[in-house]
């Protein structure tokens, strides 16, 4: 198996997860904070696609899906257009609302299908590039990518668990 098959299949695991936290909640429910500074529904699935989005165009060499496809206009947050979430106060996880989950499940297909291309020409010698010298040992791409996965995968984790708190929120397996 090729790294880049490992990589197909662990970042084409996120949609399913991310659509079954989303799937028919109503938006007092996608907007829920389960307690006064926590983190509702909304903000972790749009969090865990910024940080994708913003991360994979970072070492692709492209634009975000966010500014390029209009994402942000569409989903219409009062927040600065570069804001991914990272170090969120409350106060600012609290503008995270949504109108539907069908926006926030658009802009994550989006941002997953730019993720899959960029990952499925991959090779062993693309992962060992250092793609950032700010930190000690340097990162290398395969590094960034797992680490954005693993990011990825906690939040949409979370949102899962979230869901399973309302009434008939099975996820399934």
């Amino acid at each position: 198996m090729e790294p880049s098959d490992l990589l197909i299949d662990a970042f084409g695991r996120l949609p399913g997860t991310v659509r079954r936290a989303l799937h028919g909640l109503p938006v007092d429910q996608l907007n829920h904070r389960p307690y006064p500074e926590g983190n509702s529904i909304a903000w972790l699935i749009w969090h865990l696609a910024r940080i994708e989005d913003a991360q994979i165009a970072a070492v692709a060499g492209h634009q975000q899906a966010w500014t390029a496809e209009g994402w942000a206009h569409r989903v219409g947050l009062p927040l600065a257009v570069e804001d991914t979430g990272y170090g969120h106060t409350s106060g600012e996880v609290a503008k995270v609302q949504v109108q539907s989950a069908e926006v926030l499940q658009g802009y994550y297909d989006a941002v997953n299908a730019r993720t899959m291309a960029f990952v499925s020409g991959l090779t062993p010698a693309d992962l060992d590039q250092v793609v950032d010298r700010s930190w000690d040992p340097p990162v290398t791409l395969g590094a960034r990518l797992i680490s954005s996965l693993a990011d990825c995968l906690e939040h949409a984790g979370q949102a899962a668990y979230i869901r399973g708190m309302f009434a008939g929120g099975s996820m399934g397996s």
